[in-house]
């Protein structure tokens, strides 16, 4: 029954933020003024957005293919913008909000189900990721983010060695684990994680490495981390980010339509890689995602210093 309604909830999520995408389009096609940063009325907008649609298109299906993943999307997504100039500096940030809410709902609804994962510890770690990022969004957007990301460097390239020399045999951490429900200390150390990764979107770090990591150095079965962050990530797009970026109106109108379609085919090939997988090697690939997050953390950390 739960995992009916947490299906439904996407269902109902991709459709609402289609409809609301197709109305604001119209809104903004509709508008004649030239009074904006673009000099441009609406549908002058729409019709030069128009000239990258293959390009675009093309970006949604790979960016969000290595989403599946893990990898995520924003950061190959921003650079294709920026290196083929086919969206607007300024849209990229709504571009992204708004375009990826659909892949996202899309891999959460494929995704729930793919193990047979313990209802309680499912609901429980994707309300404590939604809350964290709702409740602690404000005081978590002061931290420094140059800290943040040297500690989540080095935070997750010894959990991507814990979890390796599991997966191989080696020292003394044991066989990566194979359970599907979490209780007692363990699920409230999940539960309390889960909360802090919610909250530390606020400042750009992605919940999905991390959560890979947690459920696997809990001793869940690696594949859980597949619905608990796509879970977590998808409801917080479908019912904030996604809304809120279509009605201040500031996204590339085509672009977001390309990330929308083109995103759904690339997950959807990448759920047909990832569920035919061995654990061990799914595995393998879960500690490649952390150790290469890890490393994008540490570029960051350098070249943005506290910058988004």
């Amino acid at each position: 029954m739960a995992l009916k309604i947490l299906k439904g909830l996407c269902v109902v999520g991709l459709i609402f933020n289609v409809v609301l995408m197709y109305r604001k389009m119209k809104q903004m096609r509709a508008d004649t003024s030239t009074d904006n940063v673009w000099g441009m009325t609406g549908e002058e907008q729409w019709q030069e957005q128009k000239k990258h649609w293959k390009f675009n298109l093309v970006v949604g299906v790979i960016a969000n293919f290595f989403d599946t993943l893990g990898i995520g999307s924003f950061a190959g997504s921003s650079a294709a913008f920026k290196m083929g100039k086919s969206v607007d500096d300024i849209n990229i940030p709504g571009t992204l909000n708004v375009g990826d809410t659909v892949p996202v709902l899309v891999e959460a609804f494929l995704f729930f189900g793919f193990v047979e994962l313990d209802t309680l510890t499912l609901v429980s770690m994707i309300i404590a990721s939604v809350l964290g990022s709702y409740l602690m969004a404000g005081v978590v957007s002061k931290f420094d983010r140059k800290h943040v990301r040297y500690a989540m460097f080095i935070g997750l390239f010894i959990l991507g060695t814990v979890m390796l020399m599991k997966v191989l045999g080696v020292g003394p951490f044991g066989i990566m684990g194979t359970a599907l429900k979490l209780r007692g200390a363990k699920l409230i150390i999940a539960i309390v994680v889960n909360f802090v990764l919610g909250a530390l979107m606020s400042v750009g770090v992605g919940l999905y490495a991390p959560c890979m990591a947690l459920c696997a150095l809990l001793g869940l079965n690696v594949g859980a981390a597949f619905p608990v962050m796509m879970g977590s990530c998808a409801y917080l797009m479908a019912f904030g980010n996604g809304p809120k970026f279509i009605q201040q109106g500031r996204y590339d109108m085509v672009a977001s339509w390309m990330q929308a379609g083109g995103g759904a085919v690339g997950v959807i090939l990448a759920y047909t890689l990832v569920s035919s997988l061995p654990l061990k090697v799914l595995t393998i690939v879960v500690v490649c995602v952390v150790y290469f997050t890890s490393l994008m953390f540490l570029h960051d950390a350098i070249k943005k210093g506290s910058a988004i």
